[in-house]
């Protein structure tokens, strides 16, 4: 794999060269890119094995999410290396799925000995866009904030969004997300009601609304009069033979590669899904450098802007519209893929396969929103399609059906980018608002919801409006003052 020395957009802040070792070999890499990133530049994609039908794994969300990228380093196994920071001197290695880790003493401490409880006004866990956003509304309040999350740094999706954002001047349409990211993160970093958890995992949630989290090779138990769960979602994929080659991403994969840590994802991409997702990214891929050699779409026609899908088509790259992917090929690694036309049942229409040579599959499908949290809290959570599958349900406030209980962003339900953040100020503002902070909340509540609702307007919100609608039909909330 090569590194992306120019880009028309991103200047890579890379760190110095570091040594680090990989199943007994050195390798070069740069200090504080991911050791999945630093691999994957020295040609590794191969990360480790299944145990039982020795299946190959390779990177596949880059947020932490699935089990592909688990491997040994400094002895220590099931590292999330997608998530964790290259430092000199590392050793590396594959692993058996049997292997566990020792649990530190520490960590077998109870937390109900009131040694690790801390209290806050406002706890948040997730440091993306929606947990951000819901940060600073409840600190303009006044509220003391804990913000958990569980990588080393914030901005989630915004750190990896080079196109320019739509919408209106308040949601700073014209403005590159990573951009938005980098002046929302300067504004937390010096709130002084503001206190953030890196590098910490919420792994529970306990009565009392008390939230589990491990840090710093402890557990602590953490409650706050109002729980904001902003934990995102993760990449869905789909069912077809070989789905789980090396070589196979996730689209959020491809864009941590290609536009944190500069590396060029492959050579020849095929791109499955032309959502706003699937062509953003494939515009972003050609920019890095990248040949696209196709998008593959199942619906009639492209589901994003067009004028998303008009970029990447002036470039030269078709759109296969009414196809679907039968199958991949290769050995350890993705090699080829076929794709084949379907009817208007979705099923794949016999003689009309093709095959196409890529060394990577970008799986832009839809996102699932994680909601493990709210399902150990006992909230109530409907199946709705349009948001992307299990979502709890939720008001406008964005109370949930558990007193205290708040969500934001594509927990709640999978939107744009734009539409997560305004649902974090709604969030922070009701968890001001229960400890008696606000008092021009009616008219705040207002302005924030006419934003949203300017964003849902349009022929590409009618789903979310209506899943919404279906999410909050005899809804009966515990939230809120």
């Amino acid at each position: 794999m090569s590194r992306i020395n120019q880009h028309p957009i991103i200047d890579f802040n890379k760190g110095r060269e570091v040594k680090f070792t990989y199943e007994g070999k050195e390798v070069i890499g740069c200090e504080g890119e991911t050791i999945a990133s630093a691999l994957h530049s020295a040609g590794v994609r191969v990360l480790h094995e299944t145990d039982t039908k020795h299946r190959t794994r390779g990177l596949f969300c880059a947020i932490g999410n699935c089990s592909s990228c688990l491997m040994k380093v400094n002895g220590v196994p099931n590292v999330r290396i997608c998530v964790e920071p290259l430092r000199e001197g590392m050793t590396v290695e594959k692993q058996s799925d049997k292997e566990k880790v020792e649990l530190d003493s520490n960590i077998r401490t109870p937390i109900d000995s009131g040694e690790k409880m801390v209290q806050a006004e406002v706890v948040i866990i997730g440091g993306g866009p929606a947990g951000m956003c819901a940060a600073l509304e409840a600190s303009r309040y006044g509220a003391k904030v804990i913000l958990v999350e569980r990588n080393y740094d914030l901005g989630g999706q915004l750190t990896k969004q080079t196109h320019k954002f739509f919408g209106s001047e308040k949601q700073q349409a014209g403005t590159r997300g990573i951009d938005i990211g980098v002046e929302i993160q300067e504004r937390i970093m010096s709130d002084p009601n503001v206190e953030i958890w890196f590098n910490s995992t919420a792994v529970g949630f306990y009565k009392d609304n008390t939230i589990m989290v491990e840090r710093e090779n402890a557990v602590y138990g953490l409650s706050g009069e109002s729980i904001i769960i902003a934990t995102g979602a993760f990449e869905k994929n789909l069912v077809f033979p070989n789905n789980d080659l090396p070589g196979i991403y996730g689209a959020g994969a491809v864009q941590t590669l290609m536009n944190i840590d500069g590396i060029k994802p492959g050579d020849d991409v095929i791109m499955i899904g032309a959502g706003n997702i699937g062509l953003i990214v494939s515009y972003q891929l050609i920019q890095a450098g990248v040949n696209v050699v196709g998008v593959v779409e199942a619906g009639p026609d492209v589901g994003g802007y067009k004028v998303h899908a008009s970029k990447i088509m002036r470039a030269g790259v078709p759109i296969y519209t009414r196809h679907t992917i039968k199958g991949a090929h290769g050995s350890d690694k993705l090699e080829g893929v076929t794709i084949a036309e379907v009817d208007d049942k979705w099923q794949m229409i016999q003689g009309t396969e093709k095959n196409i040579k890529a060394d990577v599959m970008c799986m832009a499908v839809g996102l699932s929103p994680i909601v493990e949290l709210f399902f150990q809290a006992g909230c109530e959570l409907k199946f709705i399609p349009a948001l992307g599958g299990y979502v709890p349900v939720n008001d406008e406030h964005r109370n949930t059906t558990v007193d205290g209980l708040l969500v934001a962003g594509d927990s709640g339900g999978v939107e744009e980018a734009s539409s997560a953040m305004l649902t974090g100020h709604l969030a922070g503002l009701t968890a001001a608002r229960r400890l008696d902070y606000v008092e021009d909340y009616d008219d705040r509540h207002c302005d924030l919801m006419d934003q949203l609702n300017s964003l849902r307007s349009g022929p590409h919100g009618v789903k979310i409006v209506e899943g919404i609608q279906r999410l909050r039909e005899g809804m009966v909330t515990a939230g809120g003052k």
